[in-house]
């Protein structure tokens, strides 16, 4: 359920609004226990997910760093190597 929460911070480009809202996404489902809510708790996730996903925003905009950003791409491919050797693709 938490697949799309990934680190966000240190890419380039920077994190999308989409990428963060994934990720808050994501947390609220593991959290609230459901990866779709009653229509009775819709409203409560909702605003959960807002509150997480700008509480995300903040972080990653107020975060520092010496390290060089990180390139998207070649850290799939690391991510598809490691996969590959886990599971012996």
């Amino acid at each position: 359920m938490c697949r799309n929460i990934r680190v966000l911070h240190n890419f380039e480009p920077p994190a999308t609004s989409d990428e963060v809202q994934a990720a808050a996404l994501q947390y609220v489902r593991k959290v609230g226990g459901a990866a779709k809510p009653s229509a009775a708790n819709q409203a409560a996730y909702d605003k959960a997910v807002a509150a997480v996903a700008a509480a995300t925003q903040e972080l990653l905009d107020s975060l520092v760093t010496t390290a060089p950003p990180k390139d998207r791409e070649v850290e799939a491919e690391k991510a598809k190597a490691r996969s590959a050797e886990r599971y012996g693709r």
